[in-house]
C-alpha cells in the first residue's frame, strides 16, 4: 500500500470504532455499547486537507492476554502496529485514566518504538469534560487532543495534528482504483477462512463458533499489479428478531456491502447443501446487479463417491436458478484447493466482463438475428410489437435499451430470450444483463443505419 497507514488502538469501549466511522465519513464499522464487538482489523481510506491515508480500526486491547478471544484480538493489534506509520491511542474522558491505559502505553513503547503516537481523549462532548483530559498527561504522550467522535467535536484539529506525524506523500494522486470483492453467506460457511487463504496469512480471526466475524472487514491485496479489496462480512442470519443489536447491525452491514462491491462471492457450505437462507442471499445478489461467483467451500469434506461435483452443480443450478449466469467453483479454504490458483484470476475476469462495452452496430446485428429467428408475439387484445434497435447505456451490470413500437406488449419471457441471445453473442460471464424497453418516437422511430 503506497499510502501511509494509521492504527487506532485502545482498551475496549472507548469509542475507537465511532472515531473510525467519523474519520471515514460513513458508518463502516459496527458500533455497540457492549464491549468486544470489534475483533478484526478494519481498514478504510481517509482524505483530509489534500492528503490521504489508510485508517485501521482494531479491537479492545489487552496487551497481556495469552489465551481466548482477547489474545487473538491482541495479535491483531500487534499486526496493525507492525504495518502502521502512526498510532491514534484512544482513551475515555468519562472513565478517566485507567490502569489498562497505562499498560497499553507501555506496550506501545515496546512494540512500536519510533512510531509517532497521538493520544486522543474521546467523549469530550462538552466543555465541562475538557478538564478531565488532563488526567491522561501522566501517560507521557506529548501529542494529545480532546475530541468527541460521536459529536464531531475537535476532529478537525486532531486530523491536522495527525497529518503532521505522517511521512510525506499520500496525496490523492496516490489513490489506486481497486476491485471490491464482497464475500457473502450464512454464518460459519468459511468466509473468513477464504479471506485468509487468499491473503496467505491469518488476517481475520477464524473460529469454529458461528458469529466470530461481527463486522464488514475491508482488506487490500495486490494481484498482478491490480488492487483487490476483499470485504469479509458477518454471516447473514435468517432471523434477526432474536439476536443482539450488534449482530443485527453486522448482518445489515453485510447486506449493504453489496452497494460497495464490484464482484460478489456467494459462499456455500458443501456439507450442508443449498439452504433457504442461501437462496435469500442469492436473490439479494441478483437484485444488486453485481457480478457474482458461487464458491462451494469445504469441498474436501464431501464424500466424492456419493456426491460428485456434477450432481452438486445441478442441485445448485436448480435451487439458485436466478443466478444461472454465475460460475461455480468448488474450493477448500482449509487445504487451499483452487483458491489462489483460480479465484483471483476469475474475479478479475468477472470484473472486466462486467465493464465491457459493446459497439451499437454489433448489438443490433445480434438483435436482428434474434428477432428473425423468434419474433415477439402480441398478447390477445394488444398490438404486435416491433423491435427497431438497441444500444448499451451502462456497465456493471451491462444494461441495454431497446427501442420498439408497442414495447408494453413484449413479455418477460421474450426479454429472457433476448438476454440469452445477448449473452451468447457477447459473453458477460458472471453478470446479469438488464434490458429496458422504450417507445420509439420521432427520429427514434426509424431503424438506425447499420
Amino acid at each position: 500500500m503506497r499510502l501511509p497507514v494509521v492504527a487506532i488502538v485502545g482498551r475496549p469501549n472507548v469509542g475507537k470504532s465511532t472515531l473510525f466511522n467519523r474519520l471515514l465519513g460513513r458508518r463502516q464499522a459496527v458500533v455497540d455499547e457492549a464491549p468486544g464487538v470489534t475483533r478484526d482489523r478494519n481498514v478504510g481510506l481517509v482524505e483530509w486537507a489534500g492528503r490521504a491515508f489508510y485508517l485501521v480500526d482494531t479491537g479492545g486491547w489487552y496487551p497481556g492476554a495469552r489465551e481466548g478471544m482477547e489474545a487473538r484480538i491482541a495479535q491483531q493489534v500487534t499486526e496493525a502496529l507492525r504495518e502502521c506509520d502512526a498510532v491514534l491511542f484512544v482513551t475515555d474522558a468519562h472513565a478517566g485514566a485507567q490502569p489498562l491505559d497505562a499498560e497499553i502505553s507501555r506496550a506501545l513503547r515496546e512494540q512500536a518504538p519510533g512510531v509517532p503516537v497521538l493520544l486522543v481523549v474521546n467523549k469530550v462532548d462538552a466543555i465541562r469534560w475538557e478538564a478531565h483530559a488532563h488526567e491522561f498527561h501522566p501517560l507521557g504522550w506529548e501529542a494529545q487532543h480532546a475530541v468527541s467522535a460521536l459529536e464531531g467535536r475537535g476532529i478537525g484539529d486532531a486530523l491536522d495534528a495527525l497529518l503532521g506525524l505522517l511521512p510525506p506523500g499520500g496525496g490523492p494522486e496516490d489513490l489506486g482504483e481497486g476491485i471490491r470483492i464482497a464475500l457473502l453467506g450464512r454464518p460459519n460457511v468459511g468466509k473468513s477462512s477464504l479471506t485468509n487463504r487468499l491473503l496467505g496469512r491469518e488476517r481475520v480471526i477464524v473460529d469454529a463458533q458461528p458469529g466470530t466475524t461481527r463486522d464488514t472487514i475491508d482488506v487490500p491485496m495486490r494481484w498482478h499489479g491490480r488492487t483487490l479489496w476483499l470485504v469479509d462480512t458477518a454471516g447473514i442470519r435468517h432471523r434477526w428478531d432474536a439476536v443482539p443489536g450488534f449482530e443485527f447491525y453486522a448482518s445489515l452491514r453485510s447486506i449493504r456491502a453489496l452497494d460497495r462491491a464490484d464482484v460478489v462471492l456467494l459462499v456455500l457450505d458443501a456439507t450442508a447443501g443449498v439452504l433457504r437462507q442461501d437462496q435469500r442471499i442469492a436473490s439479494l445478489i441478483e437484485e444488486s446487479g453485481r457480478a457474482a461467483l458461487i464458491l462451494v467451500n469445504k469441498w474436501d469434506l464431501v464424500e466424492k463417491e456419493t456426491m460428485t461435483a456434477t450432481h452438486f452443480e445441478e442441485d445448485i443450478r436448480e435451487a439458485l436458478s436466478f443466478l444461472s449466469y454465475a460460475p461455480i467453483v468448488f474450493v477448500s479454504a482449509l487445504t487451499g484447493q483452487r483458491v489462489l490458483s483460480r479465484l483471483p484470476e476469475q474475479i478479475v475476469s468477472l470484473w472486466d466482463e462486467a465493464q465491457r462495452t459493446v459497439p451499437t452496430g454489433e448489438i443490433n446485428r445480434a438483435l436482428q438475428q434474434a428477432v428473425e429467428q423468434n419474433a415477439p408475439r402480441a398478447a390477445r387484445g394488444q398490438r404486435r410489437p416491433r423491435i427497431l434497435y438497441a444500444t448499451q447505456v451502462r456497465t456493471g451490470p451491462p444494461t441495454f435499451v431497446i427501442f420498439a413500437h408497442h414495447p408494453a406488449a413484449i413479455g418477460a419471457e421474450y426479454l429472457r430470450y433476448l438476454s440469452r441471445r445477448l449473452r451468447e453473442a457477447f459473453g458477460f460471464v458472471g453478470s446479469p444483463i438488464r434490458i429496458r424497453l422504450r417507445e420509439a418516437t420521432g427520429r427514434r422511430a426509424q431503424r438506425p443505419p447499420r
